[in-house]
C-alpha cells in the first residue's frame, strides 16, 4: 500500500475584523493537506496555527515534510494508532500541523469504508448540539449590530468576547437585542481578568441569564482560576488552561467544562480522550476552534455528539471558505444531512 501526500498554504480573510482581548486579526494563514491512496482516494485535513501556542503557517509548514514522511513510511492509513503515536515522537510540539494530518488520515480512512466520519467512530448523527457564533469585541454599537446580523442568519447560540472596561455594558447592549428566553449567550474573556475582578464581574454577569465563562483569568494562574470556580456566581470553563488530556485532571477542581481544541490538541485521537477523560472527571465538554476553515472545522463537527457544547464557527466567521463542510444551518450542526463520506470537507 503506498500514500502521496502534499500541502498547500492559503491566506483568508475574515468577514469582520475579529477582536479578542490580546488583539485583532483581519485574516488567517490555513494549511491544508493531501493524503492520496493508489486506488485515487483523498483525504483532506487542514492547520489552523495559532501564534498564541507558538504556531503560524510557516512553522506548519517547516515541519509537515517529517510529518508525512512518516505517514508515507508507515503505508497503512488505517494504522492510526501506531502514526499518531510516530507523529508525536517525529515532531513534539505543532499541534496543528500534526492535527492537519490526523484529519487527513481520518477522512481518508472512512471514505475508504464509506461511510462518514461519525459512522465510523459509532456515534449517533442525530445527537449534536448547535455551535455558538462569536461577537468580537469592537464598540458597543458595532457589537450590537453584529449581534443583529448574527440573529437575522439564525443564530440562536452566541459567545461574546470580552476583556474591556465597559464589559457589563457591552452584555446588557447585547442581552437588548437577544433577550434570554430567544438566545443562549455565553462569554470569554481569553485570560483578561485578574482573579478578585473575574469575580466580580461575573456576580454581576449572572443578572443577564449566561450559560457560562470561559476562562475568565491567565492560564499560567491554576491558582486564580480555582479561586474564581469556587466563589462565582457562573459555570467557568477553561481553555487556555485546557490544551492536551494532561491538564484534564490539573483543572478538574478548577473549572465546570473543559473547552478542548483539535488545533491545541494535536489530532482527533488525542481530542476524543480529552473528552472521555472529562467526562471521568465530572466535567462538561466543549470543542472550540482558531479562525479555521471546513478542512478542520468539519473534522470537529463530528464530535458533536459527545459535546455538551460547540463553538465551531471558525469557517462562519470567514469572508470566504473555499471547502465546503458539514451543514450549520443557524449554528446546528446537522450531521444527518451530510450526503458525503469521511469528515465531509470538499473543495468549492
Amino acid at each position: 500500500m503506498s500514500l502521496e501526500t502534499s500541502f498547500t498554504r492559503r491566506r483568508l480573510p475574515l468577514e469582520f475584523p475579529f477582536t479578542i482581548s490580546r488583539g485583532t486579526t483581519t485574516e488567517t494563514e490555513v494549511v491544508t493537506v493531501r493524503i492520496e491512496d493508489e486506488n485515487g482516494t483523498v483525504g483532506v485535513g487542514g492547520a489552523g496555527p495559532s501564534a498564541h501556542y507558538g504556531e503560524t503557517a510557516a512553522t506548519v509548514e517547516a515541519v509537515l515534510p517529517d510529518l508525512l514522511a512518516v505517514v508515507e513510511e508507515v503505508g497503512d492509513p488505517h494504522r492510526l494508532d501506531r502514526i499518531e503515536r510516530r507523529l508525536r515522537e517525529a515532531v513534539e510540539r505543532n499541534p496543528a500541523a500534526r492535527c492537519a494530518v490526523s484529519i487527513a488520515l481520518h477522512d481518508l480512512v472512512a471514505k475508504r469504508l464509506e461511510v462518514p466520519l461519525y459512522e465510523y467512530w459509532g456515534l449517533d448523527p442525530a445527537d449534536t448540539v448547535e455551535s455558538s457564533y462569536t461577537i468580537g469585541i469592537d464598540d458597543t454599537e458595532t457589537m450590537r449590530e453584529k449581534t443583529e446580523t448574527a440573529l437575522e442568519r439564525g443564530h440562536s447560540t452566541l459567545k461574546v468576547k470580552l476583556g474591556t472596561d465597559r464589559d457589563l455594558e457591552i452584555v446588557e447592549t447585547i442581552r437588548d437585542v437577544a433577550p434570554a428566553d430567544e438566545v443562549r449567550l455565553y462569554v470569554d474573556a481569553n485570560e483578561a481578568w485578574t482573579p478578585r475582578e473575574a469575580v466580580r464581574k461575573i456576580d454581576a454577569l449572572a443578572a443577564y441569564d449566561l450559560e457560562f465563562v470561559e476562562q475568565p483569568v491567565p492560564a499560567e494562574d491554576p491558582e486564580g482560576l480555582k479561586f474564581v470556580y469556587e466563589r462565582a456566581a457562573l459555570p467557568i470553563a477553561a481553555d487556555e488552561s485546557c490544551i492536551t488530556v494532561e491538564d484534564v485532571p490539573r483543572i478538574a477542581d478548577r473549572c465546570d467544562i473543559a473547552n478542548l481544541k483539535l488545533m491545541k490538541c494535536g489530532g482527533l485521537r488525542e481530542a476524543r480522550r480529552i473528552v472521555h477523560t472529562a467526562r471521568a472527571h465530572g466535567l462538561q465538554v466543549m470543542c472550540g476552534c482558531m479562525n479555521e476553515s471546513n478542512a478542520s472545522i468539519a473534522a470537529a463537527c463530528h464530535l458533536a455528539p459527545l459535546l455538551d457544547y460547540a463553538d465551531l464557527d471558525g469557517s462562519l466567521l470567514l469572508a470566504d471558505d473555499p471547502y465546503d463542510g458539514v451543514p450549520m444551518p443557524g449554528g446546528r450542526i446537522d450531521l444527518e444531512s451530510l450526503d458525503r463520506t469521511g469528515t465531509g470537507a470538499v473543495l468549492e
